[in-house]
């Protein structure tokens, strides 16, 4: 159980200090967030709805506010949505 605690802060620092975000930045021009297609544990940082703020913390498969990284222009074949699509879903 401490173990766990102990690994989910230093994920929760690696966050905070946008390393993660960073070495995503780089590939960005190859990439694009896709909003609800992220399986419980997999998705790729802070959600929509501030719950949480870092990667592998989402629990519920495809949740809306979720994101993962994916090919650019692959989104919508893989039944997700743009971030603008996602923010008016979590509004309701």
């Amino acid at each position: 159980m401490q173990s766990k605690q102990l690994v989910s802060a230093a994920l929760a620092a690696v966050c905070a200090m946008g390393l993660i975000d960073q070495a995503a930045a780089q590939d960005k021009g190859a990439k694009e967030k896709c909003y609800g297609i992220a399986k419980a544990g997999q998705n790729d940082c802070a959600n929509l709805t501030g719950s949480h703020s870092c990667a592998g913390q989402s629990t519920i498969d495809k949740d809306v506010a979720e994101w993962k990284y994916v090919a650019k222009g692959t989104c919508k074949s893989e039944g997700g949505l743009s971030a603008e699509e996602a923010r008016a879903k979590v509004k309701k």
